[in-house]
């Protein structure tokens, strides 16, 4: 089996992706083990055809009509990108001061649910260093000329940059990120000119549309609280943002007035005056786009934006179509004029600031001009499909390679159309009358449904057995209304009118699909299988069974769409728009779709329908693109579980396991080899939350932007304790011993000796520039260099008395950058120490935008096993999530303790302590934090923060230090959040005794008259 087959997963979601599998001229998988590094962008473009054979050729899925070529622009961008993400300090980042924070926020974050990918963040640094970075620079305006010449040639009127995230890769996460960055830099910079607080979304559909309501951030399932993706005390700044969601559709000038041809001809009377009766550009408009025309310069964000462009002018590429063909392609260019002339005309009306394209299919389509599948020449970032399955971020499609049937060279269920397109209905619901599934349904297609089925009951029972609490779900996507409506009636079984009443004829050839009870043969209170396409969802009816049955979930999507539209919305939904929900909700636990099965569609699930629970697709159309290929086996790429698995990678990051969707009748040109797996089926989630009844445990803590202190320069001096001392190994400098050998001849190892003549004067006097340039600052910001000679003698002394070489390792190295960094830290920390009775020494600075954060409005969803029930006297919060059991100790532990009052752990929270490592800047989330009644009482208690490590390295080191010298007597200094400490429990064995040991004193101190 080829090393793809056997272990498709090769890189981190998180991380830069390190080693590719080998891929062939046709974009299979070779036989070779995987590449190291990252895969260049590279995609099948279209050979340019002569005029002769372009009237009958074809595009095929072979490599015969395309070719593999590098995105060089892409590649370019990728790399500027890379070397701009590996700076270290945020101040050579040339971005924002609130760029800057997003940007460490997304990176470095602690998430306690789904942390973005990779991929995710690297689209948005790629938005925000072509805006922020590249903007106005010489050496990148070769690259900024580029992406205008290409938008010049397709979008004269417009400027777009098109993200290419691969299906299930989460672009709706993109698109929070994007509009974060925008509206919470124009909340703090009103006046700058490369930000906006007007969004305009633009969908190809209603399914899309309802899915991009939580980039609303008056929704409640907004994905910049829920996602964790903003910062809390950065989220009062998205509440000035106007953010429009639209359907492209909208952009189509209405009539407004509704008569007949004799209405109009007595309107216009004798002189025959031309009636006005279409919309002005202005007036749809203000329809589509609401309150944003107040706001100057939009940022417009289209998704699935491979359905807007400007059809190519001059000569045509492509060859002339014919039949559906011919009417698909008039179809795209219909909508792609009428959604790019809609942002157009918005352009002209207030401006635009940037227009951002997100699409896992940034191609030109059928009947542009431009040869089908041509990538968008404005394309900037690419994460492709086989990169987000090597990353494990989307499940491994899975087709047929072979089958019994004689007579054919492909397998029959692989082009399942090529085998029953004759056999379907021509027309769609409304031309072509009642079908009967029992005798006009194809045999073949029959075959192919047990066949999938059978697999998916396997599946099913699995799920039961793991108690997942949702079904997995199975997928039908049809060519037109008659045959969804065949296929459907055929899987759920169907009724009809007998002698003037409604009788079931048939409850179905598929058990667990079935709509109706077999025994009674009534229709089920909850059911099984969704029809769902434009026409059903429009004139869509629920039986009365289903709605009482349903009346909880019901309840609560009136509940929802009052607090996103108004009551009065609320008390008037129909029921197309609970059919819609039913359809949106699907496999999500407590919805209106959680015990649907098996959804039976038209064109609705192409794209922009994500249910992470499908496992099974099945295709009743032809596909003449591989673009329609990959739409409609993307509705099942998306992940079940966001667990990371056990294997690594090389550098110790943990992958996920893989995940597999089983597809029959799509051609899809991809992992084409059978692969037997046990697939893994999603864990249950709980949702983690403050109790409004335990509103007395409410904590209210300091957010901390940084630290400011004023030693006294006649008095400068430090003790050393063992908190203070630095072991430098191999592990923090790299190897110190190195074997060369050639093929023939004598080896030699090679050690960085020339350290050794580095006198220990010249290491003193670079370590104590470096401490007083990191942190003996003056008020103005500027370095105290005339502290030198007060500071030089406590360096040589902790040289000498704290620091220590093993392993080959060599004093000089106290020049690198990231070694005197830690080591400054470090004696920094003891310089204060020495002066901590000085209550003027430390002071925090709060976040001046958020400087408290209160425990009331956590709210998430977990999918860990590792939770504590707290005690509803103890905590506020209903379940301590634990990331070790440990921590689920501790919880137990500091719930039996009478001193203390309440506690929470550090979740959600936004409490962050910031700190330095090496050169970088960073935050760092303690575990927990419990107010102590010490002695002073309830009204006087003391906030204790606790710390709960196991193998504590030099980093941790450093956070506890930081803790005890600036944090704790800064916080306490300030006066306003009440007195502060820090305890570190390291011994995890001891760590109940310790804890109480803790306690007592601080008891005993407070007995003693102390702080």
């Amino acid at each position: 089996m080829k090393p793809f087959y056997e272990q498709p997963i090769l890189n981190s979601p998180y991380h830069v992706p390190t080693r590719h599998h080998a891929l062939g001229d046709n974009g299979q998988p070779l036989a070779q083990e995987h590449l190291i590094g990252r895969r260049r962008s590279r995609y099948m473009t279209p050979v340019p055809r002569s005029k002769r054979q372009a009237a009958q050729a074809q595009l095929s899925f072979e490599a015969t009509s395309s070719t593999y070529s590098d995105n060089p622009i892409i590649n370019e961008i990728r790399a500027h990108v890379a070397s701009w993400r590996a700076l270290t300090n945020p101040a050579d980042w040339n971005v924002t001061p609130t760029t800057q924070k997003l940007l460490l926020h997304w990176r470095h974050h602690n998430f306690q649910n789904q942390r973005p990918f990779f991929c995710q963040v690297e689209a948005v640094e790629t938005a925000i260093w072509l805006a922020e970075v590249a903007r106005g620079r010489r050496q990148y305006a070769g690259i900024l000329s580029e992406l205008s010449k290409a938008n010049q040639e397709a979008n004269p009127e417009l400027f777009r940059i098109a993200l290419k995230l691969a299906t299930g890769a989460g672009k709706t996460t993109v698109m929070a990120m994007l509009i974060a960055w925008q509206a919470i830099n124009n909340a703090r910079q009103p006046q700058s000119s490369l930000f906006s607080k007007g969004f305009l979304l633009v969908a190809p559909g209603i399914t899309i549309k309802d899915r991009l309501r939580v980039l609303l951030p008056s929704d409640p399932d907004n994905y910049y609280k829920t996602r964790e993706l903003v910062p809390p005390d950065m989220i009062n700044d998205l509440q000035n943002a106007k953010i429009v969601i639209t359907n492209y559709h909208a952009f189509q000038q209405r009539e407004t007035l509704d008569t007949n041809k004799v209405g109009r001809a007595v309107l216009s009377g004798w002189r025959n005056e031309k009636l006005v009766t279409r919309e002005t550009e202005g007036e749809m408009l203000e329809r589509a786009c609401k309150d944003l025309l107040s706001t100057k310069n939009v940022v417009v964000i289209n998704d699935e934006a491979h359905h807007c462009y400007r059809e190519k002018p001059g000569e045509v590429s492509e060859p002339s179509f014919k039949g559906d063909e011919k009417a698909e392609a008039e179809e795209n260019n219909a909508a792609a004029r009428l959604w790019i002339s809609g942002i157009e005309a918005l352009k002209r009306k207030v401006g635009l600031r940037a227009v951002y394209d997100l699409s896992a299919t940034p191609f030109f389509l059928r009947g542009s001009g431009y040869d089908e599948g041509t990538l968008f020449p404005w394309v900037v970032s690419d994460f492709s499909l086989v990169d987000a399955i090597e990353c494990g971020i989307v499940k491994l499609p899975r087709v047929p390679v072979s089958d019994n049937a004689v007579n054919v060279d492909t397998p029959i269920f692989r082009n399942l159309w090529d085998h029953i397109g004759k056999k379907m209905p021509k027309k769609g619901a409304a031309k072509s009358g009642e079908l009967d599934p029992r005798s006009q349904f194809p045999d073949t297609l029959a075959t192919a449904l047990h066949s999938l089925y059978s697999h998916y009951k396997q599946e099913y029972d699995e799920w039961q057995r793991a108690s997942i609490g949702v079904p997995p779900v199975f997928i039908v996507v049809c060519n037109n209304t008659a045959s969804s409506r065949l296929v459907f009636e055929w899987i759920a079984g169907f009724q009809r009118e007998v002698e003037g009443e409604r009788q079931t004829i048939h409850w179905g050839n598929l058990d667990l699909f079935s709509n109706y009870d077999r025994d009674t043969g009534n229709p089920l209170a909850r059911m099984n299988t969704l029809l769902v396409d434009s026409h059903q969802i429009d004139s869509g009816t629920l039986d009365d069974a289903f709605k009482q049955a349903a009346e909880a979930e019901i309840d609560r999507f009136r509940q929802e769409k009052a607090e996103r539209e108004g009551a009065a919305a609320a008390s008037s939904v129909t029921d197309s728009e609970i059919l819609r929900e039913v359809m949106n909700t699907v496999g999500r636990k407590g919805r209106l779709g959680e015990h649907i099965r098996c959804v039976v569609s038209v064109s609705m699930l192409t794209e922009g329908w994500d249910a992470n629970t499908v496992t099974h697709i099945l295709g009743v159309r032809a596909f003449g693109t591989q673009l329609l290929c990959e739409q409609v086996v993307g509705r099942g790429l998306r992940r079940q579980s966001y667990e990371l698995g056990s294997r690594t990678d090389p550098d110790g990051n943990r992958l996920f396991d893989t995940e597999y969707a089983d597809v029959l009748g799509i051609p899809f040109d991809f992992a084409t080899e059978p692969v037997k797996v046990t697939k893994k089926p999603p864990k249950p989630v709980t949702r983690i939350f403050a109790v409004k009844d335990r509103a007395a445990l409410s904590m209210r803590l300091p957010r901390v932007a940084g630290y400011r202190t004023e030693l006294p320069d006649d008095r400068l001096s430090a003790t050393f304790t063992d908190q203070h001392r630095m072991i430098l190994d191999p592990s923090m400098v790299g190897p110190t011993t190195a074997r060369l050998e050639g093929i023939v001849g004598e080896g030699h190892d090679i050690t960085p000796e020339v350290l050794d003549e580095m006198r220990p004067a010249a290491i003193s006097s670079h370590l104590s520039k470096h401490l007083i340039q990191r942190y003996l600052l003056g008020t103005n910001g500027e370095p105290q260099y005339h502290l030198y000679y007060k500071v030089q003698p406590i360096v040589r002394r902790w040289i000498a008395e704290c620091f220590k070489t093993v392993g080959g390792t060599k004093p000089g190295m106290l020049i690198y950058s990231s070694v005197a960094s830690r080591a400054a830290a470090l004696i920094h920390s003891a310089i204060l120490q020495e002066t901590e009775s000085d209550p003027k020494v430390v002071k925090a600075l709060l976040d001046p935008y958020n400087p408290a954060v209160v425990t009331d409005h956590v709210q998430f969803i977990t999918s860990k096993d590792t939770l504590w029930e707290t005690a509803p006297d103890k905590c506020q919060i209903n379940y301590v999530v634990g990331d070790s059991d440990w921590e689920v100790e501790f919880a137990r532990i500091a719930e039996r303790h009478p001193a203390v009052l309440a506690y929470v752990k550090n979740q959600a929270l936004g409490f962050e302590v910031p700190y330095l490592a090496g050169t970088e800047a960073r935050r760092y989330l303690p575990d927990f934090i419990l107010r102590i009644d010490d002695g002073r009482g309830a009204d006087d208690p003391l906030m204790l923060v606790v710390e709960i490590k196991g193998e504590r390295l030099i980093d941790d080191q450093i956070k506890a230090e930081t803790m005890r010298t600036l944090f704790v007597p800064g916080i306490n200094n300030l006066g306003t959040f009440g007195r502060w400490d820090f305890v570190e429990l390291t011994n995890l064995w001891t760590m109940e005794k310790d804890f109480g040991q803790a306690i007592a004193d601080r008891i005993k101190l407070h007995i003693r008259g102390g702080k």
